[in-house]
């Protein structure tokens, strides 16, 4: 009897035994399976991570391109000169500000995509400004071209204009000075008388010189083209020294062939155009024996001279 109850006894602890081999063999099966399984997830994780790392590489590598090359397309654009400068100043500070903001997110290491992707939006709205500073600058240096164009024909233009007005003056001037110099009377039938002024009053003309009161200068002027009016008549009496016959106050003016002259005397004519016209003026003085020079001035020009001797 005992035997036979303990070979039961046996055989249930033996499949005890099984039951918790089995189990233990099923834990660490399972054990391994959940290892195993976590990692894959593990090196999927990662694998997902180093794709996401080599994307937004790619990404970045992909806009840095884009932006180097907006800024190649920018340096196209040449220097813009000192006139245009104000004039596109606001559209060249809008696209400095774009450009640091870029280059900011680009040199940035641990910029995520959505980083990127507000890079990439501003890399083409800088594409855009820079379009339309291109565009701007083209019109601008149009039109700064045509100014050119225009400014320069008008230069010539003035410069011609200014030729012809000098030409004009001149052909002006010279006609004036035709017609000044038409209009100077002409002098003739000059006679001086010596004469002796007497006590009674009568008066004779004489050669002696210590008789001489006066020397009565007489001349017809005629113009034709001199118009009617009062004009000057310039008396030049010098004696036998050479010395100009003055009275006071002194007449001193600037004729045109002859430098500044000092004269005896000015006869105001008042004078009828085309008609010949009678002077005559007195010098009066202390006179010595030898030859006396008058000369006739009118309009700055010698019209006449004459030599009266005294004994």
């Amino acid at each position: 009897m005992t035997n036979q109850t303990a070979e039961p006894n046996q055989s249930r602890s033996a499949q005890q035994k099984n039951w918790i081999i089995g189990i233990l063999a099923l834990a660490l099966i399972g054990t391994w399976v959940y290892f195993l399984m976590d990692q894959q997830d593990k090196s999927s994780t990662i694998q997902r991570q180093q794709a996401d790392i080599t994307s937004l590489d790619a990404s970045k590598l992909r806009l840095q391109s884009a932006f180097d090359e907006s800024l190649v397309r920018l340096d196209s654009l040449g220097s813009i000169s000192d006139s245009l400068k104000q004039t596109v100043g606001g559209l060249r500070s809008e696209i400095e500000t774009k450009k640091a903001e870029i280059r900011k997110i680009l040199n940035d290491r641990n910029a995520k995509q959505a980083d990127l992707e507000k890079a990439r939006l501003m890399i083409a709205d800088l594409n855009d400004r820079i379009l339309n500073l291109d565009a701007e600058v083209s019109r601008l240096t149009g039109e700064n071209k045509k100014l050119n164009i225009d400014n320069a024909q008008l230069k010539q233009e003035k410069e011609e204009l200014e030729t012809d007005l000098g030409n004009t003056k001149k052909e002006k001037d010279q006609l004036s000075a035709t017609v000044d110099k038409g209009s100077t009377f002409v002098a003739s039938n000059i006679q001086v008388q010596a004469v002796d002024e007497r006590k009674s009053g009568k008066e004779k003309t004489t050669s002696r010189a210590k008789r001489v009161d006066k020397l009565v200068v007489s001349f017809d002027i005629e113009n034709r083209i001199a118009r009617s009016g009062p004009t000057p008549i310039m008396l030049l009496v010098s004696g036998p020294d050479g010395k100009v016959i003055t009275s006071e106050p002194l007449i001193e003016l600037s004729t045109r062939e002859d430098g500044m002259k000092t004269f005896t005397a000015q006869v105001d004519v008042n004078y009828t155009q085309g008609s010949k016209q009678n002077v005559q003026y007195p010098i009066r003085g202390a006179f010595e024996k030898g030859d006396y020079n008058i000369e006739i001035y009118q309009n700055g020009f010698k019209i006449g001279q004459a030599n009266r001797p005294l004994n």
